[in-house]
């Protein structure tokens, strides 16, 4: 009866956890559109990655000697592919697609968790998984389908770009499941943050960045923009998403993608916008795919 009564209240946690990143994740997309206001999607990425690992820095220095360096290469991994790689590459993307279109995309990442894991991983796909995550996707699809103001004037072969920044989460997603199991999140975030920021830093600087702080009329808007992206969709919400990892699987964290269209079109909502039958339509798939993906035998 214990036993039991602690896996409800873990699943419970798991999936207010889940709500939670999808609620936080869920602005990122519209930050980024106000980074790059100003700056260039190398800017964006660049100090991006650069606050968050001044963020991190105190807690990399006081805590060092805890970090396991045996495994450096797959802390780059984690530094590189889940979180610098792909603010570049979301970045680039939105200056030619919706930071809507950029949010809906996002759910390919469960998808790439579940392929990446079935081959290099040793995840063993069960039925349950499978329908979890074919759902969730299908429910997205509804959204993107049917979802106002998701297409964009742009160049929507620039969707690629978010693609390949899904695929390098769900790397990132699958080797924190593998390796660091029984690290304290918050050290593997800074471990992994800090290794990258000097990179983009120094990068940073060799930029006109101090020129368009000075001159850009959206210089300040934009700034403060990516400085709240970092800390919290980088720095919080990476520090929980790692804990969500170790508490249930690389696949169910990963499902966060599926509520962040959810969540933009709750917002959506409440500003005024219309909501049909097809959208809860794709929520109740995305809702039941998550659930199912989650559930136990």
């Amino acid at each position: 009866m214990t036993v039991l009564k602690k896996k409800s209240t873990a699943s419970t946690f798991g999936f207010a956890t889940l709500l939670l990143l999808s609620l936080i994740w869920g602005s990122s997309f519209f930050l980024i559109k106000k980074g790059l206001l100003a700056f260039s999607p190398m800017q964006v990425a660049c100090l991006r990655i650069g606050i968050a690992g001044l963020a991190f820095l105190p807690f990399f220095i006081y805590n060092f000697k805890k970090i396991d360096w045996s495994k450096i290469t797959p802390l780059l991994i984690v530094g590189f592919a889940g979180s610098a790689f792909p603010s570049l590459l979301f970045a680039i993307a939105q200056t030619e697609v919706s930071s809507s279109l950029a949010g809906v995309l996002n759910s390919l990442t469960p998808l790439f968790v579940l392929i990446q894991g079935v081959l290099f991983y040793g995840l063993i796909l069960t039925k349950e998984k499978l329908i979890g995550v074919i759902l969730g996707f299908l429910g997205a699809s509804f959204l993107i389908l049917f979802g106002k103001s998701v297409a964009s004037d742009g160049n929507q072969w620039y969707g690629l770009f978010l693609v390949l920044a899904t695929f390098c989460y769900a790397l990132s997603v699958n080797t924190v499941q593998k390796y660091f199991q029984n690290m304290s999140p918050l050290n593997l975030s800074a471990a992994a943050y800090c290794l990258v920021a000097p990179l983009g830093l120094i990068y940073l600087f060799c930029t006109d960045f101090i020129e368009v702080m000075q001159t850009h009329t959206d210089a300040m808007t934009s700034f403060i923009s990516i400085t709240i992206l970092s800390l919290a969709s980088t720095v919080i919400a990476s520090i929980i998403f790692f804990k969500l990892v170790q508490m249930t699987s690389a696949l169910f964290a990963s499902m966060v993608a599926y509520l962040i269209p959810l969540i933009a079109l709750g917002f959506g909502f409440f500003d005024g916008e219309q909501v049909t039958i097809f959208h809860f339509i794709g929520m109740g798939m995305i809702l039941f795919g998550v659930y199912i993906t989650k559930k136990e035998k």
